[in-house]
């Protein structure tokens, strides 16, 4: 095949893609704090990076956004359920923010795990997870 070619079909494979909604995947990252961190305060800066998609806020309708949850020392529900609001653990960032601090954690051993949802509050599919253990001395 011509590199013409090649570059033709390149092309016409994105723009397949594109129309049938298709993009980069998204991915979200818990860059703060560290997996494995020793922290000597209870209060702990949980902050958030995307990719793949633009974080919005919940009540914007809108393909190709979401917005963060955190669970905190908890499991994530199962995909395709709604995420639960009012629960123990179960942080809803729906202004778009991508920061949060947890406070009066107890010492010991905790774990965040942050998941993308798009505005009903149901994860994505496929999806856009990450998890950071730590530990409150």
């Amino acid at each position: 095949m011509s590199s013409t070619n090649r570059f033709v079909l390149t092309v016409l494979l994105a723009a397949s893609a594109a129309c049938r909604g298709e993009g980069p995947r998204a991915g979200v990252e818990i860059a703060e704090p560290v997996d494995g961190a020793q922290l000597a305060e209870p209060s702990v800066k949980v902050v958030l990076a995307a990719s793949g998609i633009e974080i919005a806020p919940a009540s914007e309708e809108r393909p190709g956004t979401g917005h963060h949850h955190l669970f905190v020392d908890r499991d994530p529900v199962p995909p395709g359920d709604t995420i639960p609001q009012g629960v123990t653990g179960i942080i809803h960032l729906g202004r778009a923010q991508t920061e949060f601090t947890l406070e009066n954690l107890a010492p010991g051993e905790h774990r965040v795990i942050a998941v993308l949802a798009n505005f009903a509050h149901v994860a994505l599919d496929p999806p856009a997870v990450d998890t950071v253990r730590f530990t409150v001395r």
